[in-house]
């Protein structure tokens, strides 16, 4: 019997007998189209390996070896089944776990966007609930998971603060993972005491990937004169050439709205918005805005940001947004018509709203 994992696997085979049960290979007598001209031994033996592999759990060689044939014609007649309609699969989730399971979900988010990969898991926050890390607890499990498994000892691994990739940082765990350096993706000195969380992020990362790690003390935004001065100081501009670079990326994303950290940490204020609100800004990356096509703003306020750019996102090989909550569909929507993230992790009633519009 071939079952696996969490979710199981459940199939037919036209005219063969077998269990019919939740989470079981089953077979249930079920007439197939079969093209004119077959013969009727060809199929005989087609399902007969069908059996043996899909019900009875027997490998190629063993078939072969049971039918009197080569590996290679069992592997074919095997083959010949499923093609002519005498294979019928289905994935089944048990029933205790379809509200943790969304497969179906995950498939259409990634064909609909061009995803490499989609992880849909739990609620979203509630409308009005503070932008706490707490909040995106399982998202952040979901995303700590993603990554450990995609992250190569060879990496760098970048990261944009926020509750979000504090939540991520938070469910990382030991000796399943590790990367060359993790490094600091945008400025986040304000004039406000505001905890930012990136050194708890850093810091975190560095020790459980067991990775060096590179600081970026600058402000998030900036007066030109001062972003030049940045991106000449030798140690700054190495941080951010470092985050360019890096073959993997994990981010939050921001609505365009006085209910985000950037609003609360006094990195914008409300005339601000209003300037972005005009230019059609829908959400941000890094304090970096974008429209509901995913096109950077053209504003003042870009020229002044200290973080990686928006193209660097799109070009990084394996960039990680982390979403939840209602007021951030728009803008996620927003980055994934931009092809900003190759990989989302987000929640269910996210999930369900960006598979409507």
């Amino acid at each position: 019997m071939l079952t696996g994992g969490r979710r199981a696997t459940r199939v037919s085979v036209s005219g063969a007998a077998g269990l019919t049960a939740e989470g079981e290979l089953v077979a249930t007598p079920v007439p197939a189209a079969v093209p004119a001209g077959t013969k009727a031994e060809d199929l005989r033996l087609a399902l007969r390996a069908a059996t043996m592999y899909y019900l009875d759990g027997l490998t190629q060689a063993e078939i072969a070896g049971r039918l009197g044939v080569s590996r290679p014609t069992a592997g074919r007649l095997v083959a010949r089944a499923k093609a002519n309609g005498l294979v019928r699969i289905e994935i089944v989730v048990p029933a205790d776990l379809r509200d943790d399971l969304h497969a179906e979900e995950e498939r259409a988010l990634e064909e609909r966007f061009g995803l490499t990969e989609a992880v849909v898991a739990g609620h979203g926050i509630d409308i009005g609930a503070p932008g706490r890390p707490e909040a995106y607890a399982s998202v952040g499990r979901a995303a700590a998971t993603l990554l450990m498994r995609r992250l190569q000892p060879g990496d760098t691994l970048g990261f944009t603060w926020g509750p979000e990739t504090i939540a991520v940082a938070r469910a990382l765990s030991s000796g399943v993972a590790t990367c060359r350096a993790v490094v600091q993706l945008d400025g986040s000195m304000s004039t406000a005491a505001y905890q930012t969380g990136s050194e708890y992020i850093l810091a975190r990362c560095g020790e459980i990937l067991h990775a060096d790690t590179y600081r970026l003390p600058a402000p998030l935004y900036a007066d030109p004169a001062t972003v030049a001065s940045i991106r000449n100081d030798s140690g700054m501009s190495r941080t951010l050439a470092a985050g360019a670079r890096a073959e993997v990326m994990i981010f939050g994303i921001g609505a365009v709205s006085t209910s985000t950290t950037l609003f609360e940490g006094s990195f914008l204020d409300t005339g601000m918005l209003d300037e972005l609100v005009a230019l059609g800004a829908v959400g941000e990356i890094g304090g970096r805005f974008f429209d509901a096509a995913g096109v950077a703003i053209a504003s003042e306020l870009q020229r002044r940001a200290v973080s990686v750019a928006l193209e660097d996102i799109r070009s990084c090989p394996t960039s990680i947004l982390v979403a939840s909550g209602v007021t951030k569909h728009h803008a996620t929507l927003g980055a994934l018509r931009g092809g900003l993230p190759r990989f989302l992790v987000c929640d269910i009633d996210c999930a369900r709203w960006l598979l409507s519009h």
